[in-house]
This record gives structure tokens, sequence and C-alpha cells, in this order.
């Protein structure tokens, strides 16, 4: 269906559900996916249609939201759905996401908010369906990097000695995600999907890839944001205070600040690298190039971290010689 027919379809929808034709539809926001959002406008309040056309799946967006507002996160109530179609009719959060309104007078406050929903997801998040964050997927998504970023953006040609490295580097990081306390995870926890909202601040969507994973995913998602930087001390201090929250709600237990700041800093390198490849598809496969512009924060954060780590000192240098060159 062309997205005319399926617009079409969509309206039709509305108006069944909705029991009137007094309403407007205008595009609410974009999205890295196939999915597309609608804000629907009636005389007495606005609601948001999600569009999720196959093979988009509508109907883990639709549970989790529920399940999650079960335990107090502000996730959108769903008030109809048609998951054979892919359409949800959703709560509207409004316009504005934390990277709108995200300052340095204001981070402490909403990233507190965030953090204390984090909280929430990890020791309250149900985990027994949830797909399991295992070593093939982390392997699955560190390819991305070499894939698409490295060889079809990049078109470098890696020596047999690059190939190795990253080979160890990947290694180092799934074992470091595994040792990890696993919890419920988001996956998407970031300034672009947690919305500023009067009430229950913050607001929180794309959780429709949930896993069962590392403690620190989610957190090094946050505060090493793809979207927004900040000093590095700050995010220590953030990450540090999540980790004393943590040991008080059982989340943690007997880890030590120290080796949860390792399993964070080499959580976010395996997700950077990840993000990159992921960027990279995105332009490259489905036109969608608006990303390319936050690549070079992200190779600064991979640039940083791997200097501090002994371990993944030849992947600075990598990343230095080969890479950096290009932007």
């Amino acid at each position: 269906m062309d997205n005319h027919a399926r617009t079409a379809a969509l309206r039709e929808w509305l108006t069944a559900q909705l029991r009137t034709d007094n309403w407007t539809l205008a595009p609410a926001s974009a999205d890295a996916s196939f999915r597309r959002y609608w804000r629907v406008t009636q005389p007495e309040r606005t609601l948001i249609v999600m569009d999720a056309p196959p093979p988009e799946h509508c109907g883990r967006f639709a549970e989790l939201a529920r399940d999650w507002r079960g335990i107090g996160l502000n996730t959108p109530e769903i008030y109809a759905a048609d998951q054979t179609q892919g359409f949800l009719l959703l709560t509207d959060f409004g316009n504005q996401t934390y990277l709108d309104v995200l300052t340095a007078a204001t981070a402490d406050r909403l990233y507190g908010d965030a953090l204390g929903a984090l909280a929430i997801i990890q020791a309250c998040g149900a985990t027994a369906d949830l797909p399991v964050y295992d070593a093939a997927f982390l392997q699955r998504e560190l390819a991305l990097f070499d894939e698409w970023f490295i060889e079809k953006l990049l078109g470098l040609e890696l020596t047999a000695a690059e190939q190795t490295l990253l080979a160890q580097v990947n290694n180092l990081l799934i074992a470091n995600a595994l040792e990890q306390p696993q919890v419920c995870v988001h996956r998407d926890f970031h300034s672009r999907n947690l919305m500023f909202t009067k009430r229950g601040n913050p607001g929180v969507l794309d959780f429709q890839d949930a896993v069962l994973g590392p403690v620190t995913y989610d957190l090094v998602s946050l505060l090493r944001d793809c979207y927004i930087a900040w000093p590095e001390q700050r995010v220590t201090e953030w990450a540090l205070g999540y980790h004393q929250l943590a040991r008080q709600t059982g989340i943690l237990r007997t880890e030590q600040p120290e080796q949860f700041l390792r399993w964070f800093d080499r959580m976010g390198m395996q997700r950077h690298l990840k993000v990159c490849g992921i960027f990279a598809r995105l332009h490259l496969r489905d036109g969608k190039s608006q990303y390319l512009a936050d690549v070079p924060r992200i190779l600064n954060y991979l640039v940083a971290v791997a200097g501090r780590d002994p371990e993944l000192t030849a992947l600075q240098q990598f990343l230095i010689e080969r890479v950096l060159p290009f932007y």
C-alpha cells in the first residue's frame, strides 16, 4: 500500500474510532524506522496516531505501554488499536522532547526525573517475555559498524590486523555487557524519546524494542546521548548518582562505583559503534541523511572513552588514524 492509500485507510479508521469526522490530521514527528506519527486535533483535545505499516508491528508497543503504565511510568494510554493494519491511537504528550528543553540550567532536574523513571523500568519492569540481549544479538549490532560505516560509508578496506583488532574489541565489549546484572532495557532511552510533561515527567516513548540486557545500557544511552553532549565530569556525577540509586532500590547489590563506571564506559562503546553503523545505513539505504550530522559527536565519545581504557588504546589509534580524517 502506498502512502496515499495508507493515509486514506488511516483516516477511515480514525473516523470510525472517534465516531465523528470533526478532526484534523497533521504530521507529528519523524522516526528512524518506517513508522509515522500524526497529531489528531479535535475541538476538545489532541491525540497521536502511530502508523506502523508491516513489517513494523505495533502490538509490542501497546503491550509494553499498558504494562509500564501499570508500574508507574508515564507511557501513552492506548485509546484504540488495530494491530492488523498497524494503527494505534495514543495520548499526546505535546511537542517538547527532552532535547528541546535540556540546558545547563535544566539538566539536573530533567535527568533526575529520567533517572527515576529508569529505576522503575529496571526495578519493576517485567522481563519474562523480553528478547534476550545475548552475545549473538550484540555481535550482530557491532557488525553494523564494520559493514555500513567502515566499508559502505567510508569505503575503507581494512587490513588483516585491523580486522583482528575490531574482532578483539567486539569480544571485549560483548563480555562487558554479559557480565553485568541483566534488567529490563528500554533500548532507546535518550533525549528524543523522552517528552517533557508537566505531570509525570518524563513521557516515555519508543520502547517497543525492549530487551533483557545490561544494567548500564539505558543509562549510557541517556547520559552519552547521540544528540547532546555534556562535560565528562557532569556525566560521571550523574552516572554515580544512578549507581547509588540502583544500590538503594536493589537493582545493584555489591557492585562498586569503579566497576560500574567501567561497565558504563564500555557499554557506551558498544552502543556508539552500533549507532555509527545504523546512521550510515539510514543514510545509504533509507535516504535519511540527517543523522549523519550527529556522527562527529559519537566519534568524539568513542575516541575519548577508548583513550581512558588501556584495553582500547589500539582502537583509539585506529579511529584517529583511519576514521577521523573523514571528519
